[in-house]
């Protein structure tokens, strides 16, 4: 499967293109929109949040609630482009208006943004050619494709959340979710604030981010993604890129602002010995071969062991600042204070929703690649067919 995502953050609309879905697939707006909404929620959003909500049409591809097997096109309409219609229209300027002179301009890079680079790469003196695009409001069309890709893992009994686990220093207690499956951390965490399961790290984490407000700063923190009901063997270790592990990397880092990712125990591995981090393997004539524990994150040698995945990414704190940092104008090379478009003083929670369906689609994408059916039932059939295979290995 593949897609591919298209608009600006002030643009009329987000829109994306999924190819690949098999046919049958039961998928309604009403779906995609409860997760564009959780993707609007959490504390620490900016006011953005507040002026319009998100919501999915869908334009081809499905009929009657069902996938027709042809390409899925989803819209997302941007509120706000009402007030920008002529900053960002697609039009070619009249010749008597002098692009100068087209309001909000930008040629002050924002220090941890794309502008400076952006603009170099692309030719843009107008900085906001390289900021509309670059901007998180993309992640919104990525949480729809996301959607389309757990509403497919459902039907195949695959199950998938995200929860925060740390932000601004204030670490989750790891018991919060021990045990817990997939549906029990959903239950909790969907009733926070910062999507946290430990209520009490939670109380601490709203304190952390009133306090970055009110100080004019953003803060990080860390998002865990947890996938029950894989079998074993999807992925390869015959090839770098079919590796699932790095495809899941590359997934979480592909999100805005995440510098950093980690399967089960993680960089802990380096602090340990190796009989105390590899999963020992056992069988049983109930369940086939499963591990002792899950250290490695459900990942071995590229592909999944049947255990849980549990894949860690880690948000740095927003760039844009209502205590900017320095830059430079590039028009006049002389030093300023960053400038502040519409922001927010912490997006983790948030960022766990995307996080969440970013790594659904790698998960979605490789079962179609393992199976390679163009219907559901028989993928359902062929599904089944290699879980019975495992368990007899």
């Amino acid at each position: 499967m593949r897609y591919l995502t298209a608009g600006e953050s002030h643009g009329p609309q987000l829109t994306t293109i999924i190819e690949g879905l098999p046919s049958q697939l039961p998928l309604t707006a009403e779906l995609i929109n409860k997760e564009l909404k959780r993707r609007q929620g959490g504390h620490g959003r900016g006011r953005r949040m507040q002026i319009e909500t998100d919501t999915v049409e869908i334009l081809s591809g499905v009929r009657h609630g069902s996938t027709l097997g042809s390409p899925v096109a989803l819209v997302v309409t941007n509120d706000d482009w009402k007030h920008w219609t002529k900053i960002m229209g697609a039009e070619p300027l009249e010749e008597d208006i002098n692009p100068e002179d087209i309001k909000r301009q930008i040629s002050r890079p924002r220090p941890g943004h794309a502008d400076l680079v952006g603009g170099m790469k692309y030719g843009h003196r107008d900085l906001r050619n390289v900021l509309e695009r670059s901007s998180a409001r993309e992640t919104t069309v990525r949480v729809a494709v996301g959607a389309v890709a757990k509403a497919f893992l459902a039907e195949l009994g695959i199950s998938i959340v995200s929860h925060v686990t740390e932000i601004g220093g204030i670490i989750a207690n790891p018991e919060s979710t021990a045990g817990k499956s997939v549906a029990e951390i959903r239950a909790i965490i969907e009733e926070d604030a910062c999507y946290c399961a430990d209520s009490e790290a939670s109380a601490e984490m709203v304190e952390a981010i009133d306090e970055a407000k009110k100080a004019g700063d953003s803060i990080g923190g860390v998002v865990e993604v947890i996938v029950e009901g894989l079998p074993a063997g999807i992925g390869s270790y015959v090839h770098y890129d079919r590796k699932l592990d790095a495809k899941l990397a590359s997934a979480m880092l592909s999100i805005n602002a995440f510098k950093g990712v980690e399967f089960g125990l993680g960089f802990e591995m380096a602090h340990r010995k190796g009989s105390e981090v590899h999963d020992e393997i056992i069988w049983s004539e109930e369940d086939g071969y499963t591990r002792s524990s899950n250290r490695l994150g459900g990942l071995e040698g590229g592909m999944t062991t049947g255990m849980p995945i549990v894949v860690r990414g880690v948000m740095k704190p927003i760039p844009t600042l209502y205590k900017p940092l320095q830059s430079v104008d590039i028009e006049t090379k002389e030093p300023f204070k960053a400038s502040v478009e519409r922001s927010d003083s912490c997006a983790v929670p948030a960022a766990s929703v995307v996080a969440e369906h970013a790594i659904a689609w790698e998960i979605a994408n490789a079962i179609m690649e393992h199976f390679h059916s163009d219907q559901l039932p028989q993928l359902k059939e062929q599904l089944a067919a290699h879980k019975q295979y495992t368990k007899e290995f």
